[in-house]
Order: C-alpha cells, then sequence, then structure tokens
C-alpha cells in the first residue's frame, strides 16, 4: 500500500494506468490472485555489460523507482561474454514469467543479426525504452569543413577517414547507412572505444566521427569539436541551428538506445504491470535529471512498449541488411 501512495505521488495518471494492468491480472488469474500475484519474487535484469558503464548506470537508475512501483526487489545479474550471447544463453533458459527482464541496447540486434545468438528477434517483447541518444556528425575544431554541404562536398572528392569506436558497432553501421544515401564514400577507422574514437578526432588522426549526443555535446560546448548534423528526425534543443541529416535529404537516423525486454511468450497483463511501473519509475526526479545531464531530452528518451518494441524490430531489419552489404553476418 506505501509503495501505491508512493507511485501516486510520482504520477497519478501512471498510478491509474497500473492499476487497470494489475486489474487485468487478477481477472486472468482468477480465484488463485493470491497465490499468482505478480510481481511475486525478486525480477532480475540481465545486463550484458560490466558494472559501472551506461548500461549499468541506466538500468540502476531505472530500478530504483521501478522498484518501488512494483513493491518488489529488483536485482542486477552480470552474463558477460561474446557480445550479447551469453546473457541471451541465460535470457532464453529463464521462465517467460515477467520475473526476468534483459537490459537492451544495439550489441543485442547485432548479436541477433549476425548470426551469433541462440535466440530469434521475436523471442524478446519490448517493455520500455529508457534513453534514445541521437548521434551527431562531428569534425575537428580546427577542420577546414565547415557544414554538411562542405562535407558532402569533401567527400566526393575523396573518401574522408571516419572514426569509429569498433567495427560492427552502431557508429559503423549508421555512418555506413548515412554514406549509402549521401552516395559517398568512407574510410573506417576503428579506435576500440568512444573515448579513443574521439581523442583520434581531436588530434586530427581522422576527419569526422559520429558520436552520441552524450559523448559530444560537452565537446561541442568547449569549442574541442564542430558539429555538422544531427542524424534524426528533429533537431536538438541544445543545439538548434545544426541542421539534420533529414532536412538535407538524407533522411538516415542513427541513435543508441537503452531499454528493457522480457521474453516474447510472457504474458500480455504481466507485460502492462511492467511496462506502466517502469514508466512510473522513470518519471522520478532522480531518472529525469540523469537524462537531462547526459544532454538528452527525457521526453523524446522515455517509450512505452509498443513503440519501444516496434523500433526494436524495425532497427533489427535495418541492421541486418546493412551488416550483411558489410560483410559481417555469417
Amino acid at each position: 500500500m506505501n509503495e501505491h501512495r508512493t507511485l501516486c505521488r510520482f504520477d497519478p495518471t501512471r498510478c491509474r494506468l497500473l492499476a487497470g494492468a494489475a486489474v487485468l491480472v487478477i481477472g486472468s488469474f482468477g480465484a488463485s490472485a493470491t497465490a499468482q500475484e505478480f510481481p511475486s519474487e525478486t525480477i532480475e535484469v540481465i545486463s550484458h555489460a560490466s558494472a559501472g558503464g551506461g548500461t549499468d548506470t541506466t538500468a540502476r537508475m531505472m530500478m530504483a523507482g521501478t522498484s518501488e512501483a512494483l513493491g518488489q526487489d529488483m536485482v542486477v545479474v552480470y552474463k558477460l561474454g561474446g557480445g550479447a550471447r551469453a546473457a541471451h544463453e541465460y535470457f532464453a533458459e529463464r521462465p517467460a514469467d515477467g520475473h526476468t527482464i534483459m537490459a537492451l541496447t544495439q550489441t543485442h540486434l547485432y548479436e541477433i543479426a549476425g548470426g551469433q545468438s541462440p535466440i530469434m528477434i521475436d523471442d524478446i517483447k519490448g517493455i520500455a525504452r529508457a534513453m534514445d541518444d541521437p548521434s551527431l556528425i562531428v569534425v575537428g575544431a580546427d577542420s577546414d569543413i565547415q557544414d554538411y554541404d562542405g562535407l558532402i562536398a569533401a567527400s566526393k572528392e575523396q573518401a574522408l577517414t571516419w572514426g569509429v569506436s569498433l567495427v560492427g558497432s552502431t557508429e559503423h553501421i549508421g555512418l555506413a547507412r548515412w554514406a549509402e544515401a549521401a552516395g559517398i564514400e568512407v574510410r573506417v577507422v576503428p579506435f576500440g572505444g568512444g573515448g579513443d574514437m574521439m581523442t583520434a578526432l581531436r588530434s586530427g588522426a581522422v576527419v569526422a566521427s559520429v558520436p552520441n549526443v552524450s559523448e559530444a555535446l560537452s565537446l561541442v560546448e568547449e569549442g574541442e569539436v564542430r558539429p555538422i548534423a544531427v542524424l534524426d528526425e528533429q533537431r536538438l534543443d541544445q543545439l538548434p541551428d545544426v541542421p539534420t541529416s533529414f532536412e538535407k535529404g538524407h533522411e538516415v537516423k542513427v541513435t543508441t538506445t537503452r531499454g528493457y525486454g522480457v521474453r516474447g511468450d510472457t504474458p500480455p497483463e504481466r507485460v502492462a504491470v511492467l511496462e506502466q511501473a517502469m514508466l512510473a519509475g522513470m518519471q522520478t526526479p532522480e531518472f529525469q535529471e540523469y537524462l537531462k545531464n547526459s544532454g538528452l531530452d527525457p521526453e523524446r528518451s522515455i517509450a512505452g512498449s509498443e513503440e519501444w518494441d516496434a523500433q526494436l524490430k524495425e532497427e533489427y531489419v535495418t541492421s541486418k541488411e546493412v551488416m550483411e552489404q558489410l560483410g559481417l553476418v555469417k
């Protein structure tokens, strides 16, 4: 009851939605509702990434409010190795009862698309998205390239060097999609991580790169790099003068997402309970401030099951096509 009152203080509308979802659960299980109350045990959140990173931090920030909304403990279970394969193996073994959630990033989609996973994309049902971090095209602060048209013109004279974190990463796949739409060629240089990628750009080792807003915004504000375009449909409030790729006629959206999913055959009424609790949990001042401090707009980042699940499935199809073109599918 205390958890219910706390949730209502955070967001009365989501409280009513959660109450409606709870009615669905009770109706589904009938007279045995007390014994089958959901959630009835600690909820595991599977992470393919190590403690302390962005995936882990985002999950823990989400869990604080969601656990309170559900009235049940939540714990992170680390399954490292093989990209996301170890996480997928554990996920596939768990019952489809809603007590196991997987933290999802593009890495999971690439693992499945590349034929490296024991699960298929339809084995995942998206619950909610916590973060939608658009990518920027940036060049060094001393670059002769001043704007988008100048970048295209320079790229048509010769293939420019672009820094990415890893071969097969979001930057690599997103860059390939954009280059195809723009009708240019690129020379990709992997650096092993986003930090090294940005250091290489600032030193002049590469001409351009495609970091996320959360990676690049402080460097843009400090004058260390120059933003050329946002690979998204909408301009950013933080960079209102930077055009989008869509405005320039190259309709390619590249974003790094973090969200959560359960097994695809989890009962819909349990998915609804988790979704509404998670959405309510991400309305807490702490989580909202976390997104804002990352340079992200909470209104654009947070999304429910329908939007998030559709995005996962659509991005999987697009990523698989590009990975096949790049020879990354086994």
